[in-house]
């Protein structure tokens, strides 16, 4: 037998000696497993419970909510409730539901969240990208805006949009959102470009590119998860806002979070439950979508934006 194969003999037996390598397997019932998994039961159930109370109240009769198992499956599920919650039920003087809150939302929403993240995400890649003189304090006297309570800038923004015509209106809402959600998304844009390598930069510049051909051809491209995480914040924000819907707008223009409270702040008639959970859940369709479609590129987003602060 020559020296090689006793060689590789030798190392075969020391293997078998010693046993496997590597970790021992887990068992699936481990302490570890238990505590994990029940602590994320525990939470899902905390969570989940309001929702499906609200889902099943709002698909009950009110004889049958009288009853007072609020827990208990609908006996005859009816969606008159929700029926009524969109187009009938009273918000003030108005009695045509929620319909009318919902295109405003929208028409508040949409332009809000398109001319925030445009203004921010070029805040963004000039602050992280191009530096100018007196950058960095350009930059934290914006992140200051984060910080301030909205309540202190109530008043004087109803004088700034009385002044110039837009208060009461939706574009004055627009304009309000826009501006108040600037700061954070600016800091998201810019830590987003920041972590991006500089060598991509550098490159666009030798080969000719300027400012924006840099920022349209380059940065926007690879930027789809920071965009969708500025776009879920807005949305979200904007669209569950209720302090400046009830402040900068009129009864004719409420949001929909607006007619939400007057419907269920009610004080004419019978309390109806079931129309309140639709209305409820109706109001809160929108950002709940949102997060579905794009849950995984959230949170590849804000991971990657807070690379370099």
């Amino acid at each position: 037998m020559s020296e090689q194969a006793v060689s590789i003999a030798a190392n075969a037996n020391r293997l078998d000696a010693s046993g496997p390598r590597g970790p021992r397997p887990r068992h699936t019932f481990s302490r570890r497993n238990i505590f994990l998994y029940g602590t994320l039961i525990v939470m899902a159930v905390y969570y989940l419970l309001p929702l499906y109370v609200m889902v099943v109240t709002s698909l009950k009769g009110m004889p049958e909510i009288r009853l007072g198992n609020i827990f208990s499956p609908p006996l005859e599920i009816t969606f008159e409730p929700w029926v009524k919650a969109w187009s009938t039920a009273c918000t003030g003087l108005n009695c045509d539901g929620l319909s009318r809150g919902f295109w405003n939302s929208v028409r508040i929403t949409v332009p809000s969240v398109l001319l925030s993240i445009a203004i921010a995400s070029v805040n963004g890649y000039a602050l992280a990208n191009w530096r100018f003189k007196g950058a960095d304090t350009f930059f934290i006297i914006l992140i200051v805006g984060a910080f301030i309570p909205y309540q202190v800038m109530i008043y004087p923004i109803v004088i700034i949009l009385r002044e110039i015509g837009l208060y009461g209106s939706l574009s004055g809402l627009v304009v309000v959102h826009s501006i108040f959600g600037m700061p954070i998304l600016t800091l998201l844009f810019r830590n987003y470009f920041s972590s991006m390598p500089e060598e991509l930069f550098r490159a666009a510049r030798v080969d000719g590119a300027g400012f924006w051909g840099i920022f349209l051809r380059i940065m926007m491209p690879m930027s789809l998860p920071i965009f969708v995480v500025a776009i879920i914040l807005q949305v979200t924000g904007i669209w569950n806002d209720f302090l400046f819907g009830v402040v900068y707008t009129r009864p004719d223009t409420y949001p929909m979070t607006v007619q939400l409270n007057n419907i269920v702040n009610s004080v004419q008639g019978v309390k109806e439950y079931n129309v309140n959970m639709a209305a409820t859940i109706l109001t809160g369709l929108v950002p709940l979508i949102v997060y579905f479609i794009s849950g995984k590129l959230f949170v590849r987003g804000i991971a990657a934006g807070a690379v370099k602060g």
